[in-house]
């Protein structure tokens, strides 16, 4: 296979259950990466992505589902896509009026409605706001969607120029109309002289379906949902049975 980047989610993907990374897999990226071979993640995640997969393994990373690309150890930004604030305020003031958990991200930052760190021991960053008065720029809004009603009220209320997703673990999540992972992906590929022919990614849900439709080898994990399975030109075991490493050893190795 003439493979010249790979692109792993993180969540559900190259993690496993436990939030970890087996010596395999991290030995296999090491390999992928010796014979010249782009390896790159792409998460919906923002900055707690750092603790999970150490910049060292990776050429450069996507965070907040292709908000912003970074190169040279994660550090260099060469891809952003922020929404401004005024866009989005009346959907947060409508969040909070209902009672919904929901806060504004950027660069590390939880700008929200209630105790991010209760509801995720390992965030720390994050300050009660106030969303009349809020005036910054924003790689992704989130919120707990875990009732019918708070999907339809995201669903009947999503600004214009954003797109709207929902994970399968209970969260809405607003961000710019081209922060996508592909887009993210693109960007990085055209800076290395890199087709999208040329490209292997891997994914579990619904934010990596426009990155499984972009790229030549699309692979999907064995704990993937139906709507990847059905898309993905390959399959692989789960997160669990290191199902990047062994595809990559395979086909690629």
């Amino acid at each position: 296979m003439d493979i010249k980047m790979i692109v792993t989610d993180l969540d559900g993907t190259l993690l496993r259950d436990d939030k970890t990374v087996s010596e395999r897999t991290w030995e296999t990226l090491k390999k992928c990466r010796e014979k010249g071979i782009k390896v790159v993640y792409a998460t919906g995640r923002g900055i707690s992505s750092k603790k999970l997969a150490p910049s060292e393994f990776f050429d450069g990373c996507i965070r907040m589902n292709g908000a912003s690309a970074y190169l040279s150890e994660c550090e260099t930004k060469v891809y952003s896509r922020l929404l401004p604030i005024n866009l989005v305020r009346d959907i947060l003031l409508l969040a909070d009026s209902k009672g919904v958990s929901i806060a504004a991200e950027v660069e590390g930052m939880n700008y929200s409605n209630f105790n991010v760190t209760d509801q995720w021991s390992w965030i720390h960053s994050y300050e009660i706001a106030d969303f009349n008065t809020l005036d910054i720029e924003i790689e992704k809004i989130f919120a707990i969607a875990d009732t019918s009603e708070t999907v339809e009220l995201f669903k009947s209320n999503t600004p214009n120029n954003t797109h709207l997703h929902f994970s399968r673990d209970g969260f809405a999540m607003i961000m710019h109309n081209e922060a996508y992972k592909s887009k993210a992906v693109d960007a990085l590929a055209e800076l290395w002289g890199i087709k999208s022919s040329e490209i292997a990614v891997f994914g579990d849900d619904s934010n990596d379906i426009d990155l499984m439709k972009y790229a030549g080898y699309s692979v999907a994990m064995s704990n993937a949902i139906d709507e990847i399975k059905e898309i993905a030109i390959y399959k692989t075991d789960t997160n669990e049975n290191d199902g990047v490493a062994k595809w990559i050893e395979k086909n690629v190795l």
